[in-house]
C-alpha cells in the first residue's frame, strides 16, 4: 500500500471517530442526585443536592415529583406532590432544573384535571400547547386598567347590592353549609352567553361534593366554557397547596389572550390549613393559631394576580371569587381578616338567614363591594340606588317591631316595604336571572309597586313581571346594557307595564 493511500485511510478513520464522538457528546449530560434521609407525611428530607434552588422540581422513584421548600446547607426539605407510600430512606432523588409548571391551552376547556394536569374525567390524556410556571409575578400597576365592566352573577341580591366587576376580587365567606359554593356556581352558570371563561378550583373538598358540582355544571351546559381543577381531602398537602396557583396560571393564559376569566377558589381555608401542615412538618416556626408567619403573603401573591389588563396588552381580565369558611360567625378570625384586607369586598352569608329560608342567605349589612359599583350599568345603578338604604332601615326597625311596640303608620310602611324587598331578593339555586328581568323587577320594587301584593303571592307576581321583560322594545333592552343613562320615558313605560301586570296580585283584587 502506498504511503499516500495509507495516510488517506487514517485521516478518514479519524474523521469518522470524531463525527461519532460529536454525535454522542450531546447525549452525555451531568446528573445531580441525592438521597432521601427522612420520610414523613407528605414531606421528605434530601441530602446531596448542593445546587438545588428554591421551589425547584425534584424527581423521585415511581415518577413522583416534589418541590424544594426548605433549602438548608446540609439538606433540602421537599414537599411531595402525590402518593409516597413506595418511597424509602436511601432512595435516589434527581434534580430537574425547572420549577413546577402546569399545562395550558384551549383543549383544557370542558375538562376535569388535577393541578399536575392529569385527567380525572375519562376523556383521555390532556392535550396542551405549552406549560406555564404555577408561580408567576402579578401584573405591574402600569399594566392594569380600572374595573369598569360588570360581571353579572344572575343573583339579584349580589348584582343589585354587592356588584362585582371584571378584574375584581370578591370574597365569599360564611359558616359551613350556608350556600357559599352555590353562589359561586350560580355565577359560573350565568356566564353562558357572556363570553367569560370559568375555572372552578376545588381545594381539599370531599369527592362527593365535587362530583355534585361537576354534575350541576354539566346539567346546565356550563362545562362548555369551564375548567375544573380538583384536589380531594385525602390528597397530599402539597397538591392542595399548589392547586390555586396552577388554576391561576391557566386563567392567566387565557387573560393574556384578551379573554375575560372568572376563577373560583373553593376554598382558601383548606389551602391555609394545607400550608400550615406543610410548614409545621418542615419545622418552620409557628405563629398565630399555629399558622406560619407568611400565610398573608401566600394568599396575597395569589390574589394579586387577578386584574384587568390594559387594551395594549389585550384587555383581558381575571376575576377571583375566593371562598373562606368562618367558625361560629367569627369574621374577625385570622384567615378571614387576612383575606378581607386583600380582596375588594366580601359577600357574607348568615346562618340565621339560612335557617329562616332566606336564600341566598346574604347579610347585606356585613357585605360590601369596594369596586363593583363603578362597573354597574347606568340603568342598573339608577334602579338600585335607594334599595340598600331601604333594606337597612327595614332590618333596624324589624328588630324593634319584634318587641310588640306600637308602630306609627310610616314605620309600618317601611317594614312592609322591607319585607317585600327580602321576599323579592330570594332566589332558588342554579336559577340565575338575566339583566333585563332583574331591572324590571327591581324598578317596580323600589317604586313600591310590590307593596300591595301579599307576601304569599310575591313569587307568583315576580314571575309574571319577569315574563313581560321579553315584551319590551328592543331599543329599551339595548339601553339596559349600554353606557347611556336610563331615560325618564323608559322608566315611565316600564312602571306602567309593571302596574298593569301586578294589579291582579294586589290585596284589593
Amino acid at each position: 500500500m502506498e504511503p499516500n493511500s495509507l495516510q488517506d485511510l487514517l485521516e478518514r478513520t479519524f474523521d469518522g471517530i470524531n463525527q461519532s464522538l460529536e454525535s454522542y457528546a450531546p447525549q452525555l449530560s451531568p446528573r445531580e442526585t441525592g438521597i432521601i434521609t427522612t420520610l414523613t407525611t407528605g414531606i421528605v428530607k434530601v441530602s446531596g443536592l448542593p445546587g438545588v434552588g428554591f421551589e425547584e422540581l425534584l424527581k423521585f422513584p415511581g415518577d413522583l415529583y416534589g418541590i424544594a421548600f426548605n433549602v438548608d446547607p446540609d439538606e433540602v426539605g421537599v414537599v411531595l406532590l402525590g402518593e409516597y407510600w413506595h418511597l424509602h430512606t436511601g432512595d435516589e432523588v434527581e434534580r430537574t432544573g425547572r420549577v413546577m409548571d402546569v399545562p395550558v391551552g384551549d383543549s383544557l376547556i370542558g375538562r376535569v384535571i388535577t393541578p399536575l394536569g392529569e385527567p380525572l374525567d375519562e376523556k383521555g390524556p390532556v392535550i396542551f400547547t405549552e406549560r406555564l410556571p404555577i408561580e408567576r409575578p402579578s401584573p405591574a400597576i402600569v399594566d392594569r386598567e380600572p374595573v369598569t365592566v360588570p360581571l353579572q352573577t344572575g343573583l339579584k341580591v349580589v348584582d343589585a347590592l354587592i356588584p362585582v366587576g371584571r378584574g375584581q376580587r370578591e370574597l365569599i365567606m360564611g359558616d359551613r353549609q350556608t350556600g357559599k359554593t352555590a353562589i359561586a356556581i350560580d355565577a359560573i352558570i350565568n356566564q353562558h352567553d357572556q363570553n367569560v371563561l370559568c375555572i372552578y378550583c376545588s381545594i381539599g373538598q370531599r369527592a362527593a361534593s365535587v362530583a355534585k358540582v361537576v354534575a350541576d355544571l354539566r346539567e346546565k351546559g356550563a362545562m362548555k366554557y369551564t375548567i375544573v381543577i380538583v384536589t380531594e381531602g385525602n390528597d397530599a398537602p402539597g397538591l392542595n397547596f399548589i392547586a390555586p396557583y396552577a388554576a391561576t396560571s391557566i386563567g392567566e393564559y387565557f387573560m393574556e389572550k384578551g379573554k375575560d376569566v372568572l376563577i373560583v377558589y373553593d376554598d382558601l381555608t383548606h389551602h391555609a390549613r394545607a400550608y400550615r401542615e406543610i410548614s409545621l412538618l418542615l419545622r418552620r416556626p409557628p405563629g398565630r393559631e399555629a399558622f406560619p408567619g407568611d400565610i398573608f403573603y401566600i394568599h396575597s401573591r395569589l390574589l394579586e394576580r387577578s386584574t384587568h389588563l390594559r387594551k395594549e396588552l389585550g384587555g383581558g381580565s381575571l376575576t377571583a371569587l375566593p371562598i373562606v369558611e368562618t367558625e361560629a360567625q367569627n369574621i374577625s378570625a385570622y384567615i378571614p381578616t387576612n383575606l378581607i384586607s386583600i380582596t375588594d369586598g366580601q359577600i357574607y352569608l348568615s346562618p340565621t338567614l339560612f335557617e329562616l329560608g332566606v336564600l341566598p342567605a346574604v347579610d347585606v349589612g356585613k357585605s360590601v363591594s369596594r369596586v363593583g359599583g363603578k362597573a354597574q350599568r347606568p340603568a342598573y345603578r339608577s334602579v338600585t340606588g335607594a334599595l340598600k338604604l331601604a333594606y337597612s332601615q327595614f332590618e333596624e326597625l324589624e328588630t324593634f317591631a319584634k318587641f310588640g311596640t306600637r308602630l306609627d303608620e310610616h314605620t309600618r310602611k317601611i317594614i312592609a316595604h322591607g319585607r317585600r324587598i327580602r321576599a323579592c331578593l330570594k332566589q332558588p339555586a342554579s336559577s340565575p336571572i338575566p339583566l333585563a328581568e332583574q331591572i324590571v323587577v327591581l324598578l317596580a320594587l323600589t317604586n313600591g309597586f310590590f307593596d300591595p301584593v301579599p307576601l304569599d303571592r310575591m313569587k307568583e307576581a315576580e314571575l309574571a313581571l319577569r315574563k313581560t321583560a321579553a315584551e319590551l322594545p328592543d331599543e329599551i333592552l339595548q339601553r339596559f346594557v349600554s353606557t347611556s343613562p336610563f331615560g325618564e320615558e323608559d322608566r315611565r313605560f316600564i312602571l306602567q307595564l309593571a302596574e298593569k301586570v301586578l294589579e291582579p296580585f294586589t290585596e284589593q283584587s
